[in-house]
């Protein structure tokens, strides 16, 4: 069963994406949100660790102004895309 897990917090403000690696299975998907957006800023350790296996929503990223800082390998994802995650994921896990 794979699962959604939706990161909220940034890595400088909370462990949440640190203890959500630790669990996450091979099926899982992970969608940065609100603050947690700026865990794909490039040239982290984190930003890194998440390309290819992250997503993040684009209508948080452009509230920041990060749009030019991402790091290569994270997906941007709509509204519409957030939908499509939640409807291929058997459950959604909020990290806070």
């Amino acid at each position: 069963m794979a699962t959604l897990h939706l990161i909220s917090k940034s890595p400088s403000a909370s462990d949440a994406l640190a203890a959500c690696l630790r669990v996450l299975a091979e099926d899982d998907a992970i969608l940065l949100i609100e603050d947690g957006v700026y865990a794909a800023l490039a040239g982290t350790a984190t930003s890194q660790t998440l390309a290819g296996i992250a997503s993040a929503l684009a209508a948080d990223i452009e509230a920041r102004g990060i749009q030019e800082r991402l790091e290569a390998g994270i997906d941007r994802v709509d509204d519409h895309g957030f939908v499509d995650l939640c409807t291929r994921c058997d459950r959604v896990m909020s990290w806070f």
